[in-house]
């Protein structure tokens, strides 16, 4: 009988400590929290298997301003770095899906690599208070920037920042 007792005991700490472990927070200096959402061509795409190339993680919504007038920079930032290790990831909050974005990228012209976070679980994971907000990923899956709000993501530094980054691999 005690060691019947003694099973439920351990088991039930375990379930516990399972269930409040915490995952480490998406902050500079630490792991990114891995994730695998669809793009829109229905394919998972994830994160961890991106390790040894520079990503940029960017949540964003299609009825947001900023994030509107961010894009064309991340466009031109996306096609500056083709053929490098790096690699971009616009995960879309809205509730819409993947009609809502491909009308946006269709009335806009541009086109960049879109994941889609309809639920928010994985912009939730990353802590995010509002979009855009962006987080820079080095080659060991290490975030080394988070950027809240829109930025010149074609300026040149931002450009010489991510050439050093990929160098220093």
């Amino acid at each position: 009988m005690k060691r019947w007792i003694c099973a439920v005991l351990v088991l039930a700490a375990l379930a516990i400590a399972g269930c409040t472990k915490e995952e480490t927070p998406a902050v500079e200096g630490n792991l990114a929290p891995d994730f695998t959402l669809k793009d829109l061509s229905g394919r998972d795409v994830k994160l961890s298997s991106l390790r040894g190339k520079v990503v940029v993680v960017n949540f964003w919504a299609t009825w947001c301003p900023p994030c509107r007038e961010e894009i064309p920079s991340m466009v031109q930032l996306n096609k500056t770095m083709q053929g490098k290790p790096f690699q971009m990831l616009c995960c879309s909050i809205d509730e819409g899906g993947k009609d809502a974005v491909q009308t946006f990228f269709q009335k806009s012209g541009l086109t960049l690599p879109v994941l889609l976070d309809t639920d928010g679980k994985v912009a939730k994971r990353y802590g995010t208070t509002g979009v855009p907000e962006t987080f820079v990923v080095d080659s060991k899956g290490v975030i080394l920037k988070k950027v809240v709000g829109a930025m010149d993501w074609n300026s040149p530094q931002v450009m010489a920042a991510f050439d050093d980054l990929m160098r220093r691999k």
